[in-house]
Order: C-alpha cells, then structure tokens, then sequence
C-alpha cells in the first residue's frame, strides 16, 4: 500500500476517514440546511438571465 502502510491500516483510516465525510456532510444539511432555499436563488437567476437577454436585445435593436 502507499507509504509502506500495511493493508489493514490502510483500510482502517480509510473506513473512518469516508465515515467522518458522510457523518459530517449530514450533520450540516441538518443544521444548516444548505438547499432549504435553492429554488429562491434558482428562480431569481433565471430571471436575472432572462432581464441580461431582454437588455442585450434591445440594445442590438432586436425586438422580439
């Protein structure tokens, strides 16, 4: 294994190391809930998009 670490050491930290990943990961969609307001951020990203379109067209003389 790398660095001369033996197989089972090797597996070891690498089961804790994934196990502190996943418990950590939910730990702060739990308490911090991350995508509790994504469809607010994506909605008005849309719309900012579609305002950049509307000002890119009028300024090119494109009206649709």
């Amino acid at each position: 294994m790398p660095a001369g670490v033996p197989t089972k050491e090797y597996v070891k930290f690498m089961a804790a190391a994934l196990f502190s990943m996943f418990a950590g990961s939910q730990i702060v969609h739990l308490y911090y809930n991350p995508l509790k307001d994504l469809n607010y951020y994506i909605e008005k990203e849309i719309q900012s998009q579609r305002l950049r379109v509307v000002e890119q067209q009028s300024d090119d003389g494109i009206k649709k």
